[in-house]
C-alpha cells in the first residue's frame, strides 16, 4: 500500500480556475467526460482495462465487479450494473461496449460444485442468481469455462432495452474479449448467432 500512497502524493495540485492536465498524458481531467466505450471487466487485480487498451483518462467508462457479471435485465428491480449501462449508453452516448472476461477467474470457479459458498457466501449468492447458461455454448465450444461465462454475459447485455435499440439502429457495437493471463493474449468472442469459436483479437 505504501507504494500506492507515494504515487498518489506525486500528483500535482491544481487550481480550480484552470484545467488540470493529467501528469503523464497531458489530457485535461476537468473537461466533461466523453468516453468512447463502456468497458465491463472483472474486479480481478490482474486485469487492468487501461493496460489492455492503452486508454487515456476519459476514453473508457468502466464497470467492474466480481466475474464481469451483467445481471439479467429486470424492470422495476434496478441494479448498479443496469444503472451504469443505461448511463453509458443513454447519457454518455458510448458507441461500443466491451465485456472482458479472463482465464483463471475466481468467480467462475465459485460457480462450480465445491466453490466458495461457505467462505464467501455473498459472492456465491450473487453469482448463482445472476448466472445464465449461454445458448452459444454448443456451437462456440469454448476451451475455458471463463469463455462460456463471458458468452452468457454478452447474451444478457444484448437484452437491455437501450443496448438492444442501439444495436438495432447501428449506433452501438458489443464486443466480447477474453484475456488469457498465462500468455497475455486477448481473444475475441464469436459474434451473436455465430458458430465460430474464440479467435485472436
Amino acid at each position: 500500500m505504501e507504494s500506492l500512497i507515494q504515487h498518489a502524493r506525486t500528483i500535482t495540485p491544481h487550481s480550480s480556475a484552470s484545467p488540470h492536465p493529467h501528469p503523464r498524458t497531458g489530457t485535461s481531467t476537468t473537461a466533461p467526460q466523453r468516453p468512447e466505450a463502456l468497458f465491463i471487466a472483472c474486479s480481478d487485480a490482474r486485469v487492468s482495462p487501461a493496460f489492455l487498451t492503452g486508454a487515456r483518462p476519459g476514453q473508457l467508462f468502466e464497470l467492474r465487479n466480481v466475474g464481469n457479471v451483467v445481471p439479467p435485465y429486470r424492470p422495476g428491480r434496478p441494479t448498479g450494473e443496469a444503472a451504469t449501462i443505461e448511463y453509458a449508453v443513454g447519457v454518455l452516448g458510448v458507441t461500443d461496449i466491451v465485456v472482458c472476461g479472463h482465464s483463471d477467474c475466481g468467480a467462475v470457479r465459485t460457480l462450480r460444485p465445491g466453490g466458495l459458498s461457505f467462505s464467501a457466501f455473498t459472492t456465491w449468492w450473487w453469482l448463482t442468481r445472476t448466472n445464465q447458461r449461454s445458448r452459444q455454448a454448443a456451437s462456440a465450444a469454448p476451451a475455458d469455462p471463463g469463455q462460456l461465462h463471458l458468452l452468457a454475459q454478452l447474451e444478457k447485455l444484448r437484452r437491455y432495452p437501450k443496448v438492444a435499440r442501439g444495436l438495432a439502429h447501428g449506433r452501438l457495437r458489443v464486443h466480447g474479449w477474453f484475456y488469457n493471463l498465462s500468455d497475455g493474449r486477448i481473444l475475441a468472442a464469436p459474434t451473436e448467432n455465430s458458430a465460430s469459436s474464440f479467435a485472436p483479437l
